[in-house]
């Protein structure tokens, strides 16, 4: 079988724990999948209508973490970490089993969930993958927030930047290409939140599960976890694995640089609205050797994307 084929795992993955936002313990399995079904939740405590696709279009809140629903109403959230590993590690198919609407939130990270993919591995179906090229510059812009996307030839670059008014974040930034960046500093990265968010949070009703297990907590210029940080960009990293997670919604890998300031799920959700409300901002293209465009000159890194 072809590297440039579409892969899922070997076997099932299990896991279990607590929900970030709303706190409850939730069961999740992750399955193999046919060629071409895309990753898809499964929420097993409904009976009918309970198969989610992660979509963008689905996405029905974006603004603590990423909410997929499908048009019964029926919805699973925090997801984005999850499925940033699976588009880090090559997964192009699988369906998730998820008793709950959420997936748990574990360390905060996607460090669990790559650990659990490297250990059953990847089976290369006899279909191959499908690329999105971005052929046009799209820019999207939300008061101070920023992001764009624009073309290149055979990467998905992502340039991330936050400013935070506090001083131990400050300003970070990070410039990572997905299919050729040991991306292991960006699956480590924990969720971070402010020490005087947390009481708003609770009030909110969210952040039931958080602790300082599953995310790191900033006060002033202390962290309070301990052992500190895992590295030194791991607040611009997690924003980035974010970015990953919610970019895989486009349903393919990409090939486009990404650049964006302060953004976060909602500015990435809407910035794929945009891009595929356009038929001229982007074309999709399976890989194949006699297929491959003029543009991805460099195999080396065309086999890094598959």
């Amino acid at each position: 079988m072809s590297i440039l084929n579409q892969k899922t795992i070997k076997a099932p993955i299990e896991f279990q724990g607590i929900t970030l936002h709303k706190g409850k313990i939730a069961k999740v399995k992750i399955l193999p999948a046919k060629p071409n079904s895309g990753i898809v939740f499964k929420r097993i405590d409904i009976k009918s209508n309970n198969l989610i696709e992660a979509n963008f279009l689905n996405v029905s809140d974006a603004t603590l973490c990423t909410t997929l629903t499908n048009r019964s109403g029926v919805n699973v959230s925090t997801v984005e970490h999850l499925i940033a590993a699976l588009y880090g590690k090559g997964v192009d198919n699988a369906l998730i089993e998820i008793d709950n609407d959420e997936v748990p939130i574990i360390d905060g990270s996607a460090k669990f969930f790559v650990e659990e993919i490297d250990k059953v591995g990847l089976d290369i179906s006899d279909k191959p993958i499908k690329i999105i090229k971005i052929l046009k510059k799209v820019v999207l812009k939300d008061g101070k927030k920023t992001i764009s996307m624009e073309p290149t030839k055979t990467s998905l670059e992502i340039d991330f930047e936050i400013k935070f008014n506090n001083p131990l974040i400050k300003k970070q930034r990070n410039i990572i290409n997905v299919y050729e960046t040991d991306l292991k500093d960006i699956f480590n990265s924990r969720t971070f939140c402010l020490y005087e968010d947390v009481e708003k949070l609770k009030k909110m009703n969210l952040a039931r599960g958080g602790s300082l297990e599953n995310a790191i907590v900033v006060k002033n210029d202390k962290i309070l976890n301990d052992g500190g940080l895992r590295n030194k960009k791991e607040f611009v990293n997690h924003k980035i694995l974010d970015c990953m997670g919610d970019l895989y919604l486009s349903g393919h890998k990409i090939v486009g640089k990404l650049v964006c300031s302060q953004g976060g799920h909602n500015l990435t959700n809407q910035l794929l609205r945009k891009i595929f409300s356009d038929d001229q901002n982007f074309s999709i293209f399976e890989l194949k050797e006699k297929n491959i465009p003029h543009s991805f000159i460099n195999k080396t890194a065309l086999k890094s994307i598959a």
